[in-house]
């Protein structure tokens, strides 16, 4: 007597997964519009987390720049939802900084590595009839390029103690002016003017890109007290802090805060007339929001996956009623129940992890094109991938499952009575 043939679950597995390739490859038109639905949701998703993903690394990278131990007191700043009326409540507040308070919490802090001052605005600097507007002129003191961790480049030095104590007339230009005034020279030594005061380059700092495509390096650096010279000491000034390691950040920072109050006479519960904020600070605010960027993503990756998925489902019952006669030619040559069950399982998985191919595929080209074209950075984490392609294949099996039951119940003779 005939030994049925039983079916192996890996043959079935390779099988199926044959069948589902032939048939992307033979009905193509009917394979991109069913897997429509799962390749834009999958290429929404990667999408959202390659710029999410970007943007946290480039928060992390360039925005912030204090470092994990540093941290900044200035006169106000806004974090969290815009209230223009605090706003100008914290405007009548709170007063300027004071140099004054400065050298107070500079002599008083145990807890600090190092503590600098410095002011800024947008000014004309010009050499030898060549002029440039809108650059960032710093007055700093001379631990700020080491707090803010600025390097020297192959030119020369940043401003010293010694220059800082006599206010000399130097300055540390950044790698734009020394592109605009300086291609192909040597920039020590020269002398540049900042609104008609003339000032000598004693350094050049190396480049630092641009954020949102705003150069970082469009500056000058000039001793604090040479800038409150021209420009006076009344307003605009700010602290840069740097806590004896990150392990203190937040014991130096509650010192700080502490010491400004008790000059400022603030009584306890009195709010405080300034805002001291650290780099966590920053990324933190970044992370709220694009918490509400990924939950929007989520949304519409969701409705998608659903409509992908049941016009799977829809595919796969078609393709179970053309495949009757076969169905039950297998189940009478010994194919289980399980086994045409899976065959089927597997096969709309790999018709939904195909999708998710093709939608990482085109989220990548769509990273590329972006990062290549705009100041918008996309980074794609291998992650995704992986999330992308696998919430594809799981959409896929379950919207899978009704088929295939619908297959494995079919009764193997009213089957092979079907047309073929």
């Amino acid at each position: 007597m005939a030994q049925k043939r039983q079916f192996r679950p890996s043959a079935s597995f390779w099988e199926a997964t044959r069948i589902a390739l032939d048939s992307l490859r033979k009905n193509k038109l009917r394979s991109f519009l069913t897997l429509l639905g799962i390749i834009l949701a999958t290429t929404t998703l990667i999408s959202v987390t390659a710029l999410i993903h970007g943007m946290n690394v480039y928060i992390a990278e360039k925005v912030s720049n204090m470092g994990a131990d540093g941290f900044r007191i200035v006169r106000m700043a806004f974090f969290g939802n815009w209230d223009p009326k605090k706003f100008l409540e914290m405007q009548k507040r709170n007063p300027q900084i004071k140099r004054e308070e400065y050298e107070f919490i500079k002599e008083k802090a145990n807890l600090l590595k190092g503590i600098g001052m410095m002011a800024s605005r947008q000014t004309r600097v010009s050499y030898q009839g060549i002029s440039t507007p809108d650059v960032n002129v710093q007055g700093i003191t001379e631990n700020i390029t080491a707090i803010n961790n600025v390097q020297v480049s192959d030119a020369g030095h940043s401003i010293s103690p010694e220059e800082a104590m006599r206010h000399a007339r130097v300055a540390f230009i950044g790698n734009d002016l020394r592109t605009r005034f300086f291609e192909g020279r040597d920039p020590i030594g020269k002398t540049i003017q900042i609104e008609g005061v003339p000032y000598e380059v004693i350094g050049v700092a190396k480049a630092l890109g641009s954020v949102f495509g705003q150069s970082q390096d469009n500056f000058v650096m000039i001793p604090i007290e040479s800038y409150f010279k021209t420009y006076g000491a009344q307003s605009g000034i700010r602290l840069v802090a740097k806590a004896v390691d990150q392990a203190h950040l937040i014991e130096a920072q509650d010192e700080t805060r502490m010491l400004l109050r008790s000059y400022r006479h603030l009584r306890p519960g009195q709010e405080d007339n300034f805002s001291l904020f650290a780099s966590e600070t920053i990324v933190d605010l970044w992370e709220r929001l694009t918490s509400t960027i990924a939950s929007m993503a989520i949304g519409i990756v969701s409705v998608f996956m659903v409509v992908g998925g049941i016009v799977i489902m829809n595919i796969m019952l078609a393709v179970v009623t053309e495949r009757t006669h076969e169905i039950g030619i297998r189940k009478s040559l010994g194919a289980r129940r399980r086994d045409i069950l899976n065959q089927y399982l597997v096969e709309s998985s790999v018709l939904a992890g195909t999708g998710g191919l093709i939608g990482v595929g085109v989220a990548w080209l769509l990273a590329l094109v972006v990062r290549n074209l705009t100041p918008v950075p996309m980074v794609l984490p291998y992650s995704s991938i992986l999330i992308g392609v696998g919430l594809s294949a799981v959409v896929g099996l379950f919207f899978g499952i009704y088929p295939a039951r619908q297959a494995a119940r079919l009764d193997p003779i009213e089957a092979l009575r079907a047309e073929k």
